[in-house]
């Protein structure tokens, strides 16, 4: 069997989260050029950079070295585009970048630049071509595969072999959209149409969109939450904390040719609507209800945003490929633009029961879907400003007039938000002491925000946490970890421990990396993230999800711990609770699922290659089917259920064949424990934990 090496292409331009204006096509290629502004701006940020950088390096001839290498990955990740001659060319200024920045000079990294667009402009000339001539075939039935990644491949040695290995994408391409029930012609012409646009704004591209690229692969060696920001970004930046425009609520990222969803924000649009999840792929957008789509693959995030962003109270359409691995085909989601409000995000309440022998055990819950606090009201001297520790103190008043034996504060997909809110609410569950420290890049510490009350909340709690939770919510779970306050239940959490500022530069602005979280324990909540004392299954792989999958991230390590108290002795409680947990985990049809769900997403992402003839990749996709029917019939015979009858009858009732004309769904506000089994196992968990405390032993009075 032969196999192909392919990867899908990747326009890395900039990924920031707003448009650049495009200007009139032109006839032929222009070369670009670097100005003086981007001259100075790259001596000024080379400087910001070495001084300010929570990340001690200089930029060196090692450090150039590296800048090469990403920067080619910027333009070409998938070695598609480059020759291996141009690549060879290019080896000359491996060691030269870092003293040409710092004299402000960029033309080697334009040469670059400006032949990279030639390559790219002739290579989708070509793809055109033959998309538009009925002379080019492809033939399904011959047995070869496509490897996934070509990041290590060899560059193409020449033009011949860089058209093998374009027919071969091609074909894939084909291929998937066969599969989705498409006809070839009709796929041969979008994927024409895919790439007589990329083509256009090729011939658009300005010098500052080149300068950005080139500076922001010089951040990227940093760290991925440092970016550069051009004049025109930056201005459209604060255009849009104005809120003039609105959007659907969800965090993007670049993906080689696609536009993944990252995370979604708490009470915005998409959360509510409840189609769109982390890791689905945008492949085309449409305006209104029945707006023509535009194909996006292969687009700039920018220019994504840009097409999503709109009037408040319009409606956006999202053609997604799913992340779910037993989804077959495109899904198409109608999502209304609204401003995310205030009351959307508020933290609330639920109260639930668990069995433990022949006792009863009333657990309260309270979901926490961001930190916030109303700055404007506060600002106002309004004494009923709304904040997350204010509306989490009267639910928690609430739950103790309904005498629950212990609470679980919910921090599921909660992305974080305001730090002085995390710290106060970690306030009402410990006496005073410090919270966090905060490690400067100049190796000064502060732990300032501290607990400073009495806690308010003196009974067991527990702390439920999954990938998503980032930030703020890893402070709060970590220092309740630490202070052995609670008990921990869930996923491994995102890993995001450092702490950006905008810094203002002559051309542009600079968001730059200047310290680093750390948990009062010592250790950090960077890249490691916090480990839950429970473990739950997910379904999202931290290879995708989180901080461990981006590059060049600052490492997880330890500073001296701050002195605190210790509540609760976890470990001494946590063999039993393990024990009964995993004894729940194995006869849940909930988890049981959950678990095989869990492994066929694990199959999916490790697949480092796929089949190019049609009739084994419809073979496998009929397998795929047929398992993910045998799992979810097998959860609903295990309740009680009716099974399906078929894998359509499954995909319609997960909404995969819904009504594009049908007004959108929204999710459910309400807590439902009983029709969430993360929270009912975390309620059993708790449940545990607090029939093992006895009176005596522990330092917390139970109220």
């Amino acid at each position: 069997m032969q196999t192909v090496v392919v990867r899908p292409i990747k326009i890395a331009l900039l990924s920031l989260l707003f448009s650049l204006s495009s200007l009139a096509l032109a006839d032929k290629i222009e070369v670009l050029k670097p100005t003086e502004e981007q001259g100075k701006a790259a001596i000024e940020l080379v400087l910001k950079l070495d001084a300010e950088h929570y990340r001690d390096q200089d930029f060196n001839d090692a450090l150039s070295s590296r800048y090469l290498d990403e920067y080619l990955k910027s333009l070409d990740s998938s070695r598609n585009f480059f020759l291996a001659a141009d690549i060879a060319e290019f080896e000359k200024f491996r060691k030269t970048f870092d003293d040409d920045y710092k004299k402000g000079n960029l033309a080697n990294s334009f040469l670059i630049f400006n032949r990279f667009n030639e390559r790219m402009i002739q290579r989708l000339e070509k793809v055109v071509k033959d998309l538009k001539d009925p002379k080019t075939e492809f033939n399904f039935d011959v047995e070869e595969s496509v490897l996934l990644d070509r990041e290590k491949a060899t560059w193409p040695a020449n033009a011949a072999e860089a058209d093998k290995l374009w027919h071969q994408y091609l074909k894939s391409n084909l291929l998937s959209s066969l599969l989705s029930g498409k006809k070839l012609e009709e796929s041969k012409t979008t994927l024409s149409k895919r790439y007589s646009n990329q083509l256009r704004r090729l011939k658009q591209q300005t010098s500052e969109e080149a300068f950005s690229v080139m500076m922001n692969s010089l951040t990227a060696l940093y760290d991925p939450h440092t970016n550069y920001l051009s004049p025109e970004n930056a201005e459209n930046f604060d255009i849009s904390m104005s809120l003039e425009l609105q959007g659907i609520g969800a965090v993007l990222q670049s993906d080689e040719d696609y536009t993944k969803v990252s995370s979604l924000v708490a009470g915005g649009p998409a959360q509510k609507q409840g189609q769109l999840k982390p890791n689905d792929k945008i492949t085309a957008i449409a305006q209104g209800a029945d707006g023509e789509f535009v194909d996006v693959v292969g687009w700039r995030l920018d220019e994504v945003v840009k097409l999503i962003r709109g009037p408040k109270g319009t409606v956006v359409r999202l053609e997604v490929i799913p992340a779910d691995p037993t989804a077959t085909g495109n899904k198409s989601i109608t999502i209304k633009r609204e401003t995310v409000k205030l009351e959307d995000q508020a933290a609330k309440k639920a109260v639930f029961e668990v069995k433990d022998g022949d006792k009863t055990i009333k657990i309260g819950v309270i979901d926490i879907p961001t930190f916030y606090m109303n700055f404007e009201a506060y600002a106002k001297g309004d004494p009923n400003y709304k904040s997350t520790t204010r509306d989490v103190l009267n639910l928690l008043n609430e739950l103790n007039k309904e005498k629950v034996d212990g609470v679980i504060i919910d921090l599921r997909d909660n992305g974080g938000g305001s730090l002085p809110e995390a710290a106060m609410l970690t306030n009402l569950f410990v006496d005073p002491g410090p919270v966090v420290q905060i490690r400067q890049s100049d190796d000064t510490i502060s732990r300032n925000y501290r607990a400073y009350q009495p806690a308010a909340y003196r009974a067991p709690i527990a702390v439920l946490i999954n990938r998503l939770s980032s930030s703020a919510s890893e402070i709060f779970a970590g220092a309740i970890q630490d202070y052995g306050r609670g008990i921990i239940i869930g996923s491994t959490t995102f890993g995001k421990g450092s702490v950006q500022n905008l810094v203002d530069l002559k051309h542009g602005r600079l968001k730059i990396t200047e310290a680093k979280f750390y948990r009062i324990s010592g250790d950090s909540t960077q890249h490691r993230g916090v480990i839950p004392d429970v473990q739950l299954p997910t379904l999202l792989d931290p290879t995708e999800i989180g901080e461990s999958s981006y590059d060049n991230v600052l490492p997880w390590d330890r500073i001296h711990p701050a002195p605190h108290q210790n509540y609760y002795n976890i470990s001494k409680y946590l063999p039993k609770i393990e024990t009964e947990h995993q004894e729940r985990m194995v006869k849940d049809p909930e988890f049981i699922f959950l678990n095989k769900q869990s492994a066929m997403f694990k199959e999916a992402s490790a697949k480092k290659e796929v089949s190019l003839r049609l009739v084994t990749r419809q073979e496998e996709q009929k397998k795929m089917e047929q398992r993910a029917l045998d799992n979810e019939n097998q959860r609903r015979t295990a309740k009680g259920e009716k099974p399906y009858a078929n894998y359509a009858a499954l995909k319609t009732a997960n909404g995969g064949d819904e009504d594009e004309d049908a007004p959108p769904k929204e999710a459910d506000k309400e807590i439902k424990p009983k029709e969430d089994p993360y929270l009912m196992e975390a309620g059993h968990v708790l449940a545990d934990f607090i029939e093992q405390l006895k009176e005596p032993e522990s330092k917390v009075a139970r109220q």
